[in-house]
């Protein structure tokens, strides 16, 4: 870097008390030297800087549980969890909070929240098949068409006859589901154990195999109404008081399939438990073939009469007046979830036995929407 004494002219204030044009040229030089020094040691700073961001970013990555766990909802969960909502952040209470529970409820974090769904159609497949909404009230309600107009032939001049449509309304209403969970200090206090995995199975199981039953038995009363429970859906019967027909009985369900109309057979699955399936499975055509296909690939679904099999243990095994067999499209059915898991940690009850208690909460509901899609089998004369 060099420097003229032009460019400085008017900037040094020249003096009369013997200043000479040596002096002031050595001034300048000094003054070069100290900025490029100056400068010299900000590009060698620089440099060291991008040196060691470059080698960091170029190490291998190592993943561990803490660094995974990034989002805020997921930390807060995992401390509510392990220390209690007295040891968390203002930030990390709001974003857990239900608002509307003053009983100081904390929601799951979405992936928890998934983590449990998906278990829970281990238990409750009709999750994966039926219509499933989230609503913001109370209940909801449905307008359902019961009867429609209808025209007739008529001569060219003869009175016309009127029609009109009719309505009802279908309301439903989410119901509470609740259980607990106590879980050992000593868990709470290891950050090496997978608590949030025992948790997620542990709740799945409860709440599955009761929303599961509810989906396919409820009364409606306190509870979901399930498929079986609901009225208007067609009934066939098998022919026998106690089973099937001992001679042809593939007959039953091929009547069945029939019974629905083309646009909803399309879209039906069978549904039975699995002691109904193995019944099933023995049944072959007139030319010896198996009515129950398996899946020809990895994913594929078991079939018959070309329409997937659902096993539900809830379904009834085959016996008098028993109802052992659905099909129909299971979009008409409607799953209505108000409340997703929500969370209340109890220090206190069993403190005196190193636990601590974890209630859990959600609240869903269910009911037939649309019972012309379903066709119901009976096993009666």
């Amino acid at each position: 870097m060099t420097a003229h004494v032009r460019a400085f002219e008017g900037a040094i204030e020249l003096k009369d008390d013997g200043d000479t044009p040596d002096a002031i040229a050595k001034a300048l030089a000094n003054f070069n030297q100290t900025v490029d020094d100056r400068l010299k040691a900000v590009e060698t700073k620089t440099a060291d800087r991008l040196d060691k961001v470059e080698a960091k970013l170029n190490r291998p990555a190592v993943h561990t549980k803490g660094q995974d766990e990034t989002d805020v909802e997921t930390k807060a969960f995992n401390r509510f969890v392990r220390a209690g909502v007295e040891r968390m952040q203002p930030d990390e209470v709001k974003s857990l909070r239900v608002a509307s529970d003053a009983a100081g409820g904390f929601l799951a974090p979405e992936a928890f929240g998934n983590e449990l769904i998906k278990l829970l159609r281990e238990f409750s497949p009709i999750r994966n098949y039926a219509r499933v909404i989230t609503v913001g009230a109370s209940s909801i309600k449905y307008p359902r068409r019961t009867a429609s107009t209808a025209a007739t032939w008529v001569d060219e001049t003869a009175d016309r006859t009127g029609s009109e449509p009719a309505f009802e309304q279908l309301e439903i209403a989410p119901y509470e589901l609740a259980t607990f969970v106590d879980v050992s200090q000593q868990l709470l206090e290891d950050n090496a154990y997978n608590l949030e995995s025992e948790l997620a199975s542990d709740l799945a199981e409860s709440f599955g195999i009761t929303e599961s039953l509810a989906f396919v038995k409820g009364n409606g009363t306190g509870k979901p109404r399930g498929i079986m429970a609901a009225t208007g859906i067609t009934e066939v019967k098998t022919g026998n008081a106690a089973a099937f027909p001992a001679s042809n009985p593939a007959d039953v369900l091929i009547g069945m399939f029939h019974k629905l109309a083309n646009p909803h057979a399309q879209n039906a699955v069978w549904m039975m438990n699995r002691n109904t399936l193995g019944t099933v499975r023995t049944w072959k055509d007139a030319n010896g073939r198996y009515l129950v296909m398996e899946p020809i690939s990895n994913g594929a679904p078991t079939t018959l009469l070309g329409r997937p099999i659902v096993e539900a243990v809830d379904m009834d095994d085959i016996a008098a007046n028993a109802f052992p067999i659905l099909f129909g499209d299971l979009q008409g059915y409607r799953i209505v979830d108000r409340v997703s898991l929500s969370m209340l940690r109890d220090p206190y009850s069993l403190a005196t036995k190193g636990q601590v208690r974890f209630h859990a909460r959600k609240r869903v509901g269910g009911d037939l929407t649309h019972p012309d899609r379903f066709v119901k089998l009976k096993v009666a004369a």
